[in-house]
């Protein structure tokens, strides 16, 4: 694995990961209906830097393999999208506060994470390894969406 296209990789996933710096939950977010299962706060950070640790590891070990194989160029596109639509979530859901929105990207974000795990599986099962635990936090991450949602029916954007 290069360790320079894991810095690449890791770096995408930076710029992705600082949205939520930029677009906080704050108070819009605290004063919403959540289902009793919400995660601890504390969990979001470590989680997120732990998937973007192995998303970039797996990235790079796949790059390393696309000269030789079509699967491993369509599966790193794939990671392409995913962390393009990765990055749109947090401006969505907590920047323009649209629920819907934010379940509408969660859902695509699941397809293109669901289909870079099939892709580096099968080009190097242990990237596609990597990426399962990827598949269950936005399994996750789709069901609280879809929850607040459900659960905060008439919230609106704040608007100035």
């Amino acid at each position: 694995m290069s360790l320079t296209l894991f810095a690449v990789y890791f770096v995408a996933c930076a710029c992705a990961g600082a949205t939520g710096a930029i677009f906080s939950p704050g108070a819009w977010y605290d004063s919403l209906k959540k289902p009793s299962w919400v995660p601890p706060n504390w969990l979001f950070p470590v989680a997120w830097s732990t998937l973007y640790i192995l998303m970039s590891i797996s990235a790079a070990r796949v790059s390393g393999l696309a000269m030789e194989n079509e699967l491993a160029v369509l599966g790193l596109a794939f990671w392409a999208v995913q962390i393009a639509v990765n990055t749109l979530w947090t401006p969505i859901f907590f920047g323009l506060h649209r629920l819907a929105g934010g379940m509408l990207v969660l859902v695509l974000l699941w397809l293109s994470v669901f289909a870079t795990c099939v892709l580096f599986w099968s080009v190097d099962w242990l990237s596609g390894l990597m990426f399962v635990p990827y598949v269950i936090w936005v399994t996750v991450a789709g069901a609280l969406n879809f929850s607040v949602w459900r659960l905060n029916p008439g919230e609106k954007p704040i608007t100035l």
